[in-house]
């Protein structure tokens, strides 16, 4: 986990906000790591790129995150790196996605949020090390990409 955030620390114009004990977020929050591109150091009015997670949330429990030292990086990789990585569109991820368990160390669609082209790994490891890098740096330039749209 210390390596996903050193990555994205390495970034230009990113926020990395980690919730914690009396910084007023929300104590189901207290852990995780959201990822922002935010060159003014400003938090946006948009999602982040990407988020780091080390608890189930409601309905979110797929990962087994209640496991010690388990955790799950999501990003949202857009609709052709979602394609690339299940083989079809994220509006039928809904369609595509077992109520299984999400095994470890896999790319897979996000079990809440792949019907929006977020795509997530429970514990990477050695098979998605490579795969979680660049996901990541696909979707802080897609992030940056639309900052500079906006303006």
């Amino acid at each position: 986990m210390d390596e996903i955030f050193a990555l994205v620390g390495q970034l230009d114009g990113v926020l990395t906000l980690r919730p914690g004990p009396g910084d007023g977020s929300p104590e189901l929050s207290w852990g995780d790591g959201f990822f922002y591109y935010a060159p003014d150091g400003v938090l946006p009015r948009t999602q982040p790129f990407a988020t780091v997670v080390t608890k189930d949330y409601p309905d979110d429990d797929r990962s087994r995150l209640d496991r010690p030292g388990a955790f799950r990086v999501n990003v949202a990789a857009g609709r052709d790196a979602f394609v690339r990585w299940t083989g079809h569109a994220p509006r039928a991820a809904g369609e595509a996605i077992p109520s299984a368990a999400l095994p470890d160390d896999t790319v897979t669609a996000h079990p809440v949020y792949g019907g929006l082209g977020w795509l997530c790994v429970t514990n990477p490891g050695p098979r998605t090390s490579e795969a979680v890098r660049e996901l990541l740096r696909t979707a802080h330039a897609a992030a940056r990409a639309r900052h500079e749209r906006r303006g």
